[in-house]
């Protein structure tokens, strides 16, 4: 059984103590693939020394994150390109609009995900999306750019059954991760609707540990917390969702 966690920051400075024996156990409860979104350009380096260190398991995005979209946007958009011009990358990730800490940047954000996105169109890769507090705005931005060049993944999706089905009209993946184990998670009242072929397992470590860990640093290992608890919403078992959702990752980063 080979289980993929499409959204894992295993550079994360939470793992610095930690980072060889995190990894292996995941590798040990058959979660093989790890695809690592950016956030900044301060991050890059630590991308690299992981992909280094692990070169079968870890697939690398570049992107910058919405919360990372400050006064020094258009250096760092200039550093997305200028790693995107070296090297190969699987996405571009994770990208988006943040309203849940700070409004000020919404102009900004917006502009920086819409050029992400036509970065994304223009090197034929997905794009990962990043959503908090800002469905609305998300969503006009990908009717603007819709296409059959336009896909990818809606990162921690935790919005209605009406959202969800308008992401996948947009070519989007749901990551479905940690949130779908919470009591008041809610996701998992319409999941069983959502076909499973539009599904893909994440964990957002150290972000966001499933049930019994919530509240406690995520790691990779936890995915299959949320295998299992989409085994149960969707009446199957626990390989064949581990097939379909790796499947489904395929389609997407296309490896």
């Amino acid at each position: 059984m080979i289980i993929t966690d499409t959204h894992t920051h295993l550079y994360s400075e939470a793992f610095d103590e930690d980072r060889e024996e995190m990894i292996q156990r995941a590798l040990d409860n058959d979660v093989k693939r790890f695809f690592i979104p950016a956030i900044d350009s301060g991050t890059t380096q630590a991308m690299y020394d992981l992909e280094r260190r692990y070169p079968e398991q870890m697939f690398l995005m570049m992107g910058l994150h919405p919360t990372s979209v400050s006064e020094t946007v258009e250096e760092e958009l200039t550093h997305v390109e200028e790693q995107l011009k070296k090297r190969k990358f699987y996405a571009i990730g994770e990208i988006g609009i943040d309203l849940y800490w700070d409004k000020s940047f919404l102009e900004a954000q917006r502009k920086a995900f819409k050029r992400q996105i036509q970065l994304a169109k223009s090197y034929k890769l997905p794009i990962v999306i990043h959503c908090r507090e800002a469905f609305e705005e998300v969503f006009e931005v990908l009717e603007e750019e819709k296409g059959k060049d336009l896909y990818g993944i809606f990162h921690c999706f935790t919005g209605t059954k009406a959202q969800a089905e308008q992401a996948i009209g947009y070519q989007m993946k749901l990551g479905i991760g940690g949130v779908s184990t919470f009591k008041n998670g809610k996701i998992d009242q319409f999941l069983n609707e959502i076909d499973l072929k539009h599904i893909v397992l994440e964990t957002d470590s150290p972000y966001l540990a499933p049930k019994p860990y919530r509240g406690k640093r995520n790691e990779s290992a936890y995915v299959m917390k949320v295998a299992e608890k989409l085994a149960e919403v969707y009446d199957l078992s626990l390989e064949d969702v581990a097939l379909q959702t790796t499947k489904n990752s395929k389609e997407v980063f296309g490896i």
